[in-house]
């Protein structure tokens, strides 16, 4: 399983979707994913990659981590576990 599907997998998890109702344009808010279901799906990709990322709860858009839609999460995740091989 790619890491863009196993990404896809743990949002879809968290919004209460089908893997396929999640497509790389969708924005978490269209997902219906609040501040804590993103909180709690940082969480659970930290664990499923063992990586950290830079995310800050209290300012998420003053991040560097781009969580302005699901492609551009993948995309960071994908930066994050190539730096950590």
């Amino acid at each position: 399983m790619s890491i863009s599907d196993r990404v896809i997998a743990i949002i879809a998890e968290q919004a209460v979707l089908e893997p396929s109702d999640v497509s790389p344009d969708s924005t978490l808010e269209d997902l219906g994913i609040d501040s804590l279901g993103l909180v709690e799906s940082i969480f659970a990709i930290e664990e499923e990659f063992d990586i950290s990322i830079p995310f800050n709860a209290n300012e998420p858009t003053q991040s560097d981590f781009d969580i302005s839609n699901v492609a551009a999460i993948i995309a960071g995740i994908e930066k994050l576990v190539s730096e950590k091989a």
